[in-house]
């Protein structure tokens, strides 16, 4: 049945290849009707996607044979999606509402998530009010928050997308292994009055244990031993290994929470701190609205399966290989970095879940900046370079204040349009009739738009926390269909592992003196230098 829904996707994309987008609005006019639609509080439009309404529904029935709607069913029932590592995959189950019972491999979880939820607010309200201090008894007004990948990215995509210009606590966030960073984060800061949390699912990671070292170094120059544990929060499934690094008190979060899916639970505790949790429950709800439509739409009118099927469309059966995501809110800036990780630490993947090769193009690279920023950086490859880019346009009527950006988004829909329907050569001629004949052909070429590339368009009324969390899950089970259709497991990450065994093993040779035999010259050759 799949063998037969990817051979009617592959005849739909030789079909349909040179099918112009803007032909396909007179050619079926139910065309925006169709491919437009509300999802939790957000609007999409996907009707500058380049499938004509046979592709559409070709694309339909590979959802369908591909088993998504079972497979949605399994990842909401608890079972070992994650088949390599025998893990459930539960992260609706942290913003689901009080008094649900999600199982994780038949064990019920619920009423664990709902006690750490509670311990979170009641520890971040202790924080926010000054009843919770530190070892010299003031009050906490900043947080360096610790973290790298997924215990990173979805806390300081949500912190930017929701802190008040002016907030009480400041909250700082460090990754990169590089001391610069940590350095960066503590200027100006206040040992007596500061809150590390160090977030590690396993509490092993390198980076991340790194400059928790050096946020302890820094705390024990300023603060008396006793009460020093306090400034220090662990946030992981390993709480023992917190505790044995110092941490006063810890955050628990299960195996079933993925890194890269996991800023629902202990893992942003800096934000409810921050934030407080009134707001970070409400970006729960609107993760949960999504949840409920991801769960109930029919899937040709199911956001996140439409998203996906677009993203399968322009992969496998258009050859697209890469997508470019422009939020056009600065709140929304990290939101590129945080795709990255979701989608390509996801469906990166070179084998199928039996473990042969992936015959399917699988995940395209994922790369944005900020509109109107990147409108001045990558828009001219979109708009004018050789490869066909679809793009994503993320669009918030109101980012800041009451006031409609109409100059901010104007932009946004002024570039789809502009990729959709591109300028002639001799529209670009016209253009240029006062030149000379020859100056204005020779110009009319660079002036020229090839057009009929193209675009999504997500509408978000406000920066609300249930936009934010709705989009965020939007992503997620985006990313989850396009793994099932292309029978991936998106939950497992095994590529980055080599690269950290070696890196131990290089270092080993940093503390020898030199490089060890075992390595290729032009890494023993950079060691070297590096060493000198």
């Amino acid at each position: 049945m799949t063998d037969a829904a990817w051979t009617a996707f592959d005849a739909a994309a030789d079909r349909d290849r040179e099918a112009k987008i803007l032909d396909q609005f007179a050619a079926d006019p139910d065309r925006l009707s169709r491919m437009t639609l509300e999802a939790a509080g957000l609007w999409l439009d996907l009707s500058k996607q380049s499938w004509t309404r046979e592709a559409f529904d070709a694309c339909l029935e590979l959802a369908r044979a591909s088993g998504v709607e079972a497979a949605r069913a399994r990842l909401f029932g608890g079972e070992a999606v994650n088949d390599t590592e025998g893990r459930a995959v539960l992260h609706p189950a942290l913003r689901a509402a009080d008094g649900a019972e999600f199982r994780a491999l038949g064990e019920p979880v619920s009423a664990e998530v709902a006690e750490v939820r509670g311990a979170m607010a009641e520890y971040a309200t202790a924080v926010r009010e000054g009843l919770e201090t530190g070892a010299t008894g003031k009050a906490f007004k900043a947080i360096v928050h610790v973290g790298i990948g997924g215990s990173d990215l979805g806390p300081r995509l949500a912190w930017d997308a929701l802190r008040p210009l002016d907030p009480a606590i400041d909250v700082r966030f460090v990754a990169n292994i590089d001391p610069r960073d940590m350095a960066e984060a503590l200027t100006g800061l206040d040992p007596e009055t500061t809150l590390v949390i160090v977030v590690s699912k396993t509490f092993t990671t390198q980076e991340t244990l790194a400059n928790a070292e050096r946020a302890k170094a820094w705390l024990a120059k300023a603060l008396p031993e006793a009460g020093r544990e306090k400034h220090f929060i662990g946030v992981t499934a390993a709480p023992d290994r917190a505790q044995a690094f110092g941490c006063g008190r810890t955050f628990a979060f299960r195996d079933w929470v993925g890194g890269r899916y996991s800023l629902w639970s202990a893992v942003s505790l800096s934000c409810v701190i921050g934030l407080g949790p009134e707001v970070f429950g409400r970006m729960l709800d609107g993760a949960r609205a999504m949840d409920a439509h991801f769960l109930n739409a029919p899937l040709e009118r199911n956001a996140p399966v439409l998203m996906g099927l677009a993203q399968v469309w322009n992969v496998d059966g258009l050859k697209r290989r890469a997508r470019s995501v422009a939020p056009y809110a600065h709140g929304l800036r990290r939101l590129p970095a945080f795709l990255q990780q979701l989608e390509m630490e996801s469906n990166g993947k070179r084998v199928r879940r039996d473990g042969s090769p992936a015959t399917r193009g699988t995940c395209p690279v994922v790369f944005g900046e900020p509109g109107t920023n990147g409108q001045h950086a990558f828009f001219q490859q979109i708009h004018q370079g050789p490869e066909v880019v679809p793009a994503e346009f993320v669009v918030v009527r109101r980012t800041h204040g009451d006031a409609a950006e109409a100059p901010l988004w104007a932009n946004a829909l002024a570039h789809g349009q502009a990729l959709m329907q591109g300028k002639t050569t001799e529209a670009a001629r016209a253009e240029l009739s006062g030149l000379d004949p020859a100056e204005a052909d020779r110009l009319a070429a660079h002036k020229t738009f090839p057009g009929d590339r193209p675009s999504t368009t997500i509408v978000l009324e406000a920066l609300t926390p249930e936009a934010v969390g709705a989009l965020i899950a939007l992503y997620e089970h985006k990313t989850f269909v396009e793994g099932v259709i292309w029978d991936i497991n998106s939950f497992d990450q095994w590529g980055v592992e080599l690269g950290k065994v070696l890196a131990q093993a290089i270092l080993r040779d940093v503390e020898a003196g030199g490089p060890s035999d075992g390595l290729d010259p032009s890494t023993a050759d950079l060691l070297t230098r590096l060493m000198d």
